[in-house]
């Protein structure tokens, strides 16, 4: 009688299957390590533009915050004060002689008797007027305190309207985003369809303490 043969095949131990469970752990570690996205860049600070002369109402840093939002076309361009109402007076047909000449958009920025400090970019020099003048670049702002931004909905395209009597930005409704006065002293301000804006005073009426009109060219 033939002697049986018996074939033995070595099982790998617990100890090997745990080494080598531990490598595979460390190569997906390392690969995880190699394939990770690098860090985004941190956002620049923005640049505060250049003004021929201080302005009586924005300080530095409102300026900066509100250079974000300027149409890319003006970006880095010189401010020159055109008009303000501590040189030129209250008077809106003084704003519109100062704006002749002038074709480049305009900053307004004003603050009023409680210290609110809002405005409006109107991609055009402001003028007398017929009817609505201006472009989807057009907005109006608000600090209160900090920077809220109200930009074109495209509902209507009535962006400004200037005539003696008064200035108008933004319409919708009856009411306007932004009204002034012939005086440039009183003034008021509601919730309008050109851009869904809030209103940009602590009241809906109030009394202009200072006004600034900056050309961008």
């Amino acid at each position: 009688m033939k002697g049986l043969r018996w074939r033995y095949t070595r099982l790998p131990s617990q100890v090997e299957d745990a080494l080598s469970g531990e490598e595979g752990e460390e190569e997906e570690e390392e690969w995880e390590e190699e394939t990770a996205p690098a860090p985004a860049p941190a956002p620049e600070e923005p640049v505060a533009p250049q003004l021929a002369e201080a302005s009586q109402v924005l300080g530095a840093s409102e300026m900066r915050q509100l250079s974000l939002h300027l149409p890319p076309r003006v970006a880095g361009h010189s401010w020159s004060l055109a008009f303000c109402t501590s040189r030129d007076g209250f008077s809106l047909r003084s704003l519109y002689r100062q704006m002749e000449g002038h074709s480049g958009p305009v900053l307004l920025v004003l603050r009023d008797q409680d210290g609110q400090m809002f405005g409006a970019f109107s991609s055009s020099a402001i003028r007398l007027s017929k009817g609505f003048y201006g472009t989807g670049e057009t907005f109006l702002f608000s600090f209160s305190p900090q920077l809220k931004v109200f930009k074109w909905t495209g509902n209507n395209s009535f962006f400004v309207k200037g005539d003696l009597d008064s200035l108008m930005m933004g319409c919708g409704s009856g009411h306007f985003g932004l009204w002034l006065d012939g005086d440039l002293y009183h003034g008021g301000s509601h919730p309008c369809a050109t851009f869904n804006n809030e209103v940009l005073a602590r009241q809906e009426q109030f009394c202009i303490k200072e006004l600034e009109a900056w050309v961008l060219s």
